[in-house]
């Protein structure tokens, strides 16, 4: 399954979301600034979120409730036991960051959509996400939607019940 993360840069700081180690985007993300913190905005993310706060010495956001002093909102997307997700609003830019509720894989998006909702959130998908409506929607699995990226978020949480028949073969693929 395609793996996506984020740095989000404002006023010479940044912050690194649901993180990998990988030096060529990490030396992009420094070139933005200096890094402020390692946000993990799924409760089983963890990916190298832990290693990378130690590397750059600064804390790991674990599901934070609220972000002072950051350029973005904390949004409680899904909280259900077992699955706890938060996702980032931008306002400045109208990006919204979400970890793994909404993606943009094949594994996501379906009958060629720009995005999909996680098929095991299709009969519950995140109401929280209704509200906004980004120009930019980055994901934790897939790539970034820079266009159309409210009407592709719209579609998913619109046709998430209806898309379920397709999930299964969807899943097939995108594990081939």
């Amino acid at each position: 399954m395609a793996r996506s993360c984020h740095a989000i840069a404002s006023d010479g700081r940044v912050w690194l979301v649901d993180p990998v180690t990988d030096d060529e985007a990490l030396d992009a993300a420094e070139a933005l600034g200096d890094v402020a913190g390692v946000i993990q905005l799924l409760d089983r993310h963890n990916r190298d979120c832990t290693s990378l706060a130690r590397r750059y010495d600064v804390p790991h956001l674990r599901l934070p409730e609220q972000l002072p002093d950051a350029p973005f909102a904390v949004l409680k997307t899904v909280w259900l036991p077992g699955w706890r997700e938060l996702a980032l609003w931008l306002p400045s830019q109208s990006a919204l960051v979400v970890s793994e509720a909404v993606g943009t894989g094949a594994y996501f998006a379906l009958a060629g959509r720009p995005a999909g909702i996680h098929p095991m959130l299709r009969l519950r998908p995140p109401g929280a996400l209704r509200s906004h409506r980004p120009r930019h929607l980055m994901v934790g699995h897939g790539p970034t939607l820079h266009e159309g990226a409210a009407e592709a978020l719209d579609e998913a949480l619109a046709r998430s019940l209806k898309d379920i028949p397709r999930v299964p073969a969807a899943m097939v693929r995108a594990y081939r």
